[in-house]
């Protein structure tokens, strides 16, 4: 093993910190210096616990890999210490969803819902993807050739996915929007609402997902239906239902995650293809090339920035040691920009050779169990926009939110012509 001194750099803080995130451009600049002078960097921070930021490819892999070593805790979302003891003392228990959790009882609660993201299953949700993107494109036609993609299509298609997997009706939808988005972009001010703390628009919308998913339990034990809501309701575990707590987590992870991370790819990754316009002629010109477009919107967009995981045992991640008890941050946007995995990796390239590479689904035991739902929707939806558009472009300067967890492109305002 390497002997490397324990060091404070202070770009080891573009990974913790908020503001970073709305600066995508000096974030990467940033992490390819890390990635050639320090790859597997310590960090020390106030009021966090030190961790190791691992950025090389290969190495986010490895950790990826080796479930046997590296855990999934309750602490696995990356978060200032405080953050966590404040729950606590708001009699809020930690997070127990299928991400801050390991092992066996991972693997008996991921398999509540496994048959229902199996793609012989989330093939049959494609007719109504394309009901819903339809629906938005019609209301892009609508909007006299102006409106935000972010915030007027992006973000209201993915939560109208979501809540039609669940079963639920539309009129909730404004309400799972706001939950969402105070919960994974809270520390983005604009998310903050009439809060003057990110902490307490968190345990709000803890508290405000608890009523509504308890409510839609209640109920879909009463009425079982075929909704994803109905299989969670009434899940079991070991021949037993499973447990309050677990359940509503299960609620939460999918409504967010299935959420927020897919309209940044969408919104991040027609960013860039207007920054590309023989790129996005092209798929007007052959929609069969929204595929391969959509990988690479999710690469360079990675919209999870990273994960916490803590080792079991002493090890070693590219010939740094790691002692049991360190903990570990994946950060999957330098992952997904390694030079020794990706052909000129600062290039946007729908035909990217090497698309299959990217890590921002995760890897392993924790890869993201609504991968292909996120991949129709990318590519139903940005097929369905250029197949009805004739000319797009920026209509001001695109926003990126300040949040180090999840976060990508809030705001894109755009303005098009129709066919």
């Amino acid at each position: 093993m390497t002997e490397v001194a324990i060091s404070t750099d202070p770009r080891g803080r573009i990974f913790i910190t908020p503001e970073a995130f709305a600066d995508m451009d000096a974030w990467h600049a940033t992490a390819a210096e890390i990635r050639r002078d320090e790859p597997v960097m310590r960090v020390e921070a106030e009021g966090w616990t030190p961790f190791w930021a691992i950025t090389k490819h290969a190495d986010v892999f490895e950790v990826s890999r080796r479930s046997d070593v590296f855990f999934n805790t309750e602490k696995s979302a990356p978060g200032p210490d405080l953050q966590y003891d404040m729950l606590q003392a708001f009699g809020i228990e930690l997070p127990r969803t299928l991400v801050h959790i390991h092992g066996d009882v991972h693997n008996k609660l991921r398999s509540v819902t496994n048959d229902w993201f199996k793609p012989a299953a989330v093939r049959h949700l494609q007719p109504t993807i394309e009901s819903i993107a339809d629906e938005f494109v019609d209301k892009m036609a609508a909007m006299d050739g102006r409106c935000d993609f972010a915030a007027d299509v992006a973000q209201p298609f993915t939560i109208r996915v979501i809540m039609s997997i669940f079963g639920v009706p539309q009129s909730d939808e404004p309400l799972m929007l706001s939950l969402t988005q105070g919960l994974f972009g809270a520390a983005d001010p604009e998310y903050l609402g009439d809060f003057s703390d990110p902490l307490a628009a968190i345990t709000s919308s803890i508290n405000r997902f608890e009523e509504y998913f308890d409510a839609l339990s209640d109920e879909r034990r009463e009425n079982p239906t075929d909704d994803l809501a109905t299989v969670i309701a009434n899940g079991m575990v070991d021949g037993a239902p499973m447990g309050e707590r677990e359940r509503l987590w299960y609620y939460i992870i999918v409504a967010t995650a299935g959420h927020d991370t897919t309209s940044f790819a969408l919104s991040g990754g027609l960013e860039r293809l207007l920054a590309h316009p023989d790129q996005l002629r092209a798929i007007q010109d052959d929609p069969t090339l929204a595929g391969a477009a959509a990988e690479e919107m999710i690469r360079w967009t990675t919209p999870v920035r990273s994960f916490m995981r803590w080792a079991q045992a002493d090890t070693e991640i590219g010939g740094v040691p790691i002692a049991a008890g360190d903990a570990v941050l994946t950060s999957y946007p330098s992952a997904n920009r390694d030079e020794d995995v990706f052909v000129d990796p600062m290039r946007f390239d729908i035909g990217r050779p090497d698309a299959d590479q990217l890590l921002s689904f995760g890897l392993g035991m924790h890869y993201c169990l609504g991968s292909q739902v996120a991949r129709r929707e990318v590519r139903t939806l940005l097929a369905k926009v250029l197949e009805r558009v004739d000319t797009i472009e920026l209509d001001g300067e695109p926003a990126w939110s300040g949040a180090h967890f999840v976060s990508g492109v809030k705001h894109l305002p755009i303005r098009y012509t129709l066919r």
